[in-house]
């Protein structure tokens, strides 16, 4: 089986993404995970149904950028593998308030590496040639698509967010940890995820979540801001690809091969609303444009053929059939996200700078 009794750290493991990646390596891998998640607004236990009690899991409440108990960890656990997804996320967010994307993206990242490398250096020669550290990123960096191309591996950086830069930073540290002391890392760029267990403030469990109690459905500037969209499960497969068979030093790009325009996005969630819960008008109806984000990427389209061609690695969905899964997903467990919004979370409009 893969990754038999291999020790895994996932940062971030609560997180949207992380949970996913979590998630698969218990029930499709033989590894045993250990969640280091320091809890923030977005993360979530309930995202981990089955985890708690499972022999292979183990978690810890913990910030990467607090090396000495991240050292501990280390030590404790004397892990195989680091796939690293702590991280803050929401470019709305980042435009309010940047220093925590500053701390978490890019001291966190920095911390992470120098606790990795002097474990690493710790390890028997055997240990150290297996010992692997994922870095995961977002297509963000490489700032905006015009109407034609796609990014690739070799794509100059152009960040144009305080979310994007400090993604950007924290891809530059891994690189250089690389070449300069021979750290054994790999960087993944995905698009757009979605799928359940998202966060309510992110486009489409916003959506859902709006449509289904009948609000407003507030689309950013002329809704055509075009984003490629990356079913979560389908990302959590290709991480564990990477880390499997990827070559240490490369990146990859992770797509969906599914670029859709904003309001295309909301307007087949209105339809798909509307086949599941029935309303007296379309959803559409709801649809209203408002002030734009500053700085909004107009474009991102990945291109992954060099994962696939390389690792095997193909999207299990499509936009249809993914979104159609997520939209019945969020309609049949409300309490999970019910719990969110009776916590305190607000679906106030930020990042208006």
């Amino acid at each position: 089986m893969r990754f038999k009794d291999s020790i895994v750290f996932v940062t971030g493991g609560a997180g949207f993404i992380g949970s996913a990646v979590v998630r698969h390596l218990l029930a499709d891998t033989g590894a045993r995970v250990v969640n280091i998640d320091k809890l923030t607004y977005a993360a979530n236990l309930n995202s981990l149904p089955g985890a708690v009690g499972n022999p292979r899991y183990a978690f810890e409440r913990q910030c990467i950028r607090e090396a000495p108990s991240l050292r501990g960890l280390f030590d404790k656990y004397r892990p195989h593998a680091v796939i690293n997804l702590a991280a803050e996320s929401h470019v709305d967010r980042s435009i309010d308030g940047p220093d925590e994307f500053m701390q978490t993206n890019i001291i966190g990242t920095f911390t992470l590496l120098q606790e990795s490398l002097r474990y690493w250096r710790s390890l028997s020669p055997e240990a150290r040639a297996a010992f692997r550290l994922l870095h995961v990123s977002t297509d963000e960096v490489f700032g905006s698509l015009g109407a034609s191309g796609l990014f690739s591996e070799t794509t100059a950086y152009a960040p144009n967010s305080p979310y994007s830069a400090s993604k950007a930073a924290s891809d530059h540290l891994v690189r250089a940890w690389r070449e300069t002391y021979e750290l054994p890392t790999m960087i993944t760029n995905c698009s757009n995820n979605y799928g359940p267990y998202h966060f309510p403030e992110k486009l489409i469990p916003h959506m859902i979540i709006k449509g289904l109690a009948g609000e407003a459905l507030p689309v950013y500037g002329d809704g055509r801001n075009i984003r490629d969209w990356l079913y979560v499960e389908d990302h959590a497969r290709a991480l564990t690809k990477v880390l499997e068979r990827g070559v240490v030093g490369e990146t990859y790009n992770v797509g969906g091969r599914n670029e859709r325009t904003n309001l295309e996005v909301v307007e087949a969630i209105c339809d798909l609303l509307d086949g599941l819960v029935p309303g007296p008008d379309s959803r559409r109806r709801l649809i209203s444009f408002v002030a734009d984000r500053p700085g909004h990427d107009r474009r991102y389209a990945i291109d992954a053929s060099k994962l696939e061609r390389e690792l095997g690695w193909k999207a299990a969905e499509n936009f249809e059939s993914g979104l159609a899964k997520t939209v019945r997903w969020y309609h049949e467990n409300r309490d999970w996200w019910r719990a969110i919004l009776d916590g305190g979370y607000r679906q106030a409009r930020i990042g208006l700078g």
